[in-house]
This record gives C-alpha cells, structure tokens and sequence, in this order.
C-alpha cells in the first residue's frame, strides 16, 4: 500500500513537472522568436527599402505594395562603389590571413606546450584590447606618415591585424585547451612527431574553431571605421566610409542609402552562410571533452 502510495506521489509530480516545463517552454520560445524578429526586423526593412524609390521610402505610413526597382543600386555602383568594396575586400582578407598564421603558433605555445610565464602573456594580450584605439590615433598617424604609409591599405592592414591578433589568439587557445591531453599523449606513443601531431590531431579538432575566428576577425575587419576614417583620405578608403557618403546636409537618402549598406553587408552574409556549419561547431566547441 505504502509502495503504491509513493508511486502514485511520483507520477503526479513528473506530471506536474512535465505541465509547467510545457508551460515555460512555450513563453521561452515565443520570447525568443520575438527577440529573432526585433532583431532581424532592420535588416529585413533595409532589403524592401533598398528596392524602393526614395519617394516611396519616405512615406510614411510606409508603403509595404510598391514597384520594385534597381535604380538605387545603379546609383551605388555609379558613385564608385567598387573601389571602396575592393579597398576593404583586400584588407579584411589579407589581415585575416596573417591573423591566423600568427594566432596558430601563438596559441599553440600558450596551450598544448605552454611557455613559461603564460600567464604574463596571455595578460599583455589581453590588456592590448583594453586601450582605446582613440588614444594610440595621433602617434599610429604620425608613424604612418613618417613611414609614407598614410592612405594606403597596407597600413589598414597592418592596423587590422594588430587589432584582431589578441582576439584571435584567445580564442584559439581556448578550443586548443579543450583537446584532450590523453588524444595527444596516445599519438605521441605511436610515434608521431611535432608535425604530424599539429597536422593530423589538432588541426582537424579545432578546424571549426578557427573558422569561427576567421569569421569574426573578418566581421570587425570589414565594419572597422574609426582606423580607416583616421588613417585614409582617397585612396584607400572602405565601404563604411563609403556609406557615410550618402549621409549630406541635403537629406538622408534611404532608398540609396539601403541599397548600398545592402552591398556592403552581402560578403559577411555569403561568409556567415558559408561557414555556418562549421561556426556553429567551432562556438560549441567547448563540449569537445
């Protein structure tokens, strides 16, 4: 009887439990698909007035039946869009590179064979991205201009890598830590010497890791604007500089402007998309224990 009775206490509360995990699950998801929403709803409202005339994008109420036209991306690619798309194709990409080439080794010696004194460095690293760039501005531009670098996308280059490298090196060293030791140690008994065990062990553990970290050192490289306002004039000036062109003391084009905020936001989409797989890996890649 006492059995049956305890039996019964323990189906009503996995039911009551069961009702209000239904019950909360419900009011989470809705949350979050309210939060998803808000937060796409810019971009979405960005593409449908990117199609628009700038006389349908400034009336309000606005107009969700319109005739779609490409005339506003016709005037992007009029007023030289592509020079700036190739100003800051070119940096982001190539500082990405040297990012990763630099941040492997690095995050290799802090991690798998720590240095002595690991600490220290992960600390300097660290304290680098606490100094507000705007108070390094005058010495980098009269370095620059010293050096004849001004103007030029070598030097964003060198900018971006600079800003991006501690990220890069954190975050790679933390899904190298997650590599579990016995994994290496096992390799190192069959044999395997520095390479192959760089090569064929870690490599392949933490690929999802470093795609996810190119992607974001890509993301801030492509929407860096004070670096290339301060340091650029004409000729290597990027897409965000690019934007701020449609912004005049004769009105703000919206159409015009949508249209070319959409082009700039096109690469780190196709790149999201791209390397989704593998960045949702490599940002749960702590579960690799």
């Amino acid at each position: 009887m006492t059995t049956r009775t305890a039996t019964e206490l323990i189906t009503v509360t996995s039911t009551r439990r069961r009702r209000t995990q239904g019950r909360y699950g419900w009011m989470l998801s809705a949350l979050t698909w309210i939060v998803a929403l808000l937060t796409v709803f810019p971009f979405i409202w960005m593409i449908i007035t990117a199609f628009k005339s700038e006389v349908d994008a400034v009336t309000l109420p606005p107009k969700l039946f319109f005739e779609p036209t490409l005339e506003q991306f016709q005037t992007a690619f009029a007023n030289n869009f592509l020079p700036f798309f190739q100003n800051s194709i070119t940096s982001s990409v190539v500082s990405v590179v040297l990012v990763m080439v630099l941040a492997l080794p690095a995050a290799y010696a802090l991690s798998i064979r720590p240095i002595r004194a690991w600490r220290d460095v992960m600390f300097f690293l660290l304290s680098t991205r606490m100094l507000p760039i705007a108070g390094a501005i005058i010495p980098i531009y009269l370095i620059s201009n010293w050096l004849g670098l001004l103007d030029q996308t070598v030097l964003l280059i060198i900018m971006y890598t600079a800003m991006n490298l501690p990220l890069a090196v954190w975050l790679i060293r933390s899904f190298m830590v997650e590599i579990p030791k016995e994994i290496l140690e096992a390799a190192r008994v069959d044999g395997a010497n520095f390479y192959q065990e760089l090569w064929r062990i870690v490599w392949p553990m933490v690929a999802p890791g470093l795609a996810a970290t190119a992607l974001l050192c890509f993301i801030f490289s492509w929407n860096e604007f004070f670096l290339a306002r301060s340091l650029t004039s004409v000729q290597a000036q990027t897409v965000p500089l690019y934007l701020v062109g449609f912004i005049s003391t004769q009105g703000l084009f919206l159409a015009k402007l949508s249209a070319a905020s959409l082009l700039a936001t096109l690469p780190v989409v196709l790149a999201g998309l791209l390397a989704q797989k593998q960045l949702v890996r490599g940002l749960s890649l702590g579960a690799i224990k």
